[in-house]
């Protein structure tokens, strides 16, 4: 069974996703001319809805990446494009065209016209923001623990871990290392690894106590692994200088496609709202109620933070 991707929505980070047989974009010397203004991205974006109705399909950038946005047998799977799938139908537009990208090239793809939008659950970032424009929030990433089947140290959260004076696994340059210091875990007891696989394998080895990382891709983790005795804890939302972390991600469009964005948000919105609904939809890919946005996220204060 396939190990799952190195994750790369980590909302301080900036990372390419290394992936194997990829379809790279073109270089950018390509790109069409008709350009807004120091952009990038095509002029005529205001009518991009009804261009895409005409047509009948989107071109979506994705960076096969479990469980975010990844091929199946082929076919176009995972929590971004499940969700714009449901959108785009319900928008007048039922085919997703996929282009397969390394993720630091979607933003660049995006606004040389490779693609209509992103679908990668893309972290909301400032530094993001003053490229292109996101949806309002897809879902939340609230933090998890992995830890051994049993919980033998009695771990909730990277305080409890603190607490205990436990053993705790992050990856590389992830998030997860300034949450934990930021609950009190000690430099010495936080260990980098390179690989979601390398979290659980040391987990089971007994090198760490536990694995920090977004619920989600613990859960998936899980799956990928069945037989592994381990198990993931209820996610919790960490702070850093006293503001909770959520590590919203959204869609991504071209900075003249507003009108595309506020109709794609309108139907976000129904589904968001209806928590039921949101789980039927992409609860295969590991995503709970715990996922939802709450109406009170906002991009405009995202892109601001």
């Amino acid at each position: 069974m396939p190990r799952p991707a190195h994750p790369s929505r980590r909302s301080f980070l900036s990372r390419t996703a290394l992936l194997t047989g990829a379809v790279l974009i073109p270089p950018l010397t390509t790109a069409c001319s008709r350009t807004e203004p120091g952009s990038g991205a095509p002029t005529g974006d205001a009518a991009l809805l009804g261009r895409l109705r005409e047509r009948g399909f989107v071109r979506v950038g994705f960076a096969g990446e479990a469980p975010f946005g990844f091929q199946d047998s082929g076919a176009l799977t995972g929590e971004a494009p499940t969700l714009h799938r449901e959108i785009f139908t319900a928008l007048g537009v039922p085919e997703l065209r996929p282009t397969l990208t390394d993720f630091g090239a979607l933003i660049p793809g995006l606004l040389a016209d490779r693609f209509d939008v992103v679908s990668a659950g893309m972290a909301i970032t400032p530094e993001r923001c003053a490229k292109v424009i996101f949806s309002e929030p897809e879902f939340v990433s609230p933090t998890a623990l992995m830890v051994r089947k049993g919980n033998p140290r009695g771990l909730s959260d990277l305080k409890s871990c603190a607490d205990r004076g436990v053993t705790v696994g992050v990856l590389t340059a992830a998030v997860e290392a300034a949450y934990a210091k930021a609950a009190g875990v000690a430099p010495s007891a936080v260990k980098a690894l390179a690989k979601q696989q390398d979290g659980l394998d040391a987990l089971v080895a007994g090198r760490i106590d536990a694995f920090a990382l977004t619920g989600i891709s613990l859960r998936w983790l899980a799956k990928v692994n069945q037989g592994a005795e381990v198990e993931v804890l209820e996610p919790f939302v960490p702070e850093l200088d006293g503001k909770p972390q959520y590590s919203p991600g959204g869609a991504v469009f071209r900075p003249g496609a507003g009108q595309l964005r506020d109709a794609f948000n309108r139907e976000l919105a129904g589904i968001t709202g209806d928590p039921a609904r949101y789980v039927r939809l992409i609860g295969a890919y590991g995503f709970t109620e715990r996922e939802v946005p709450p109406p009170s996220l906002r991009t405009s204060d995202l892109c601001r933070a």
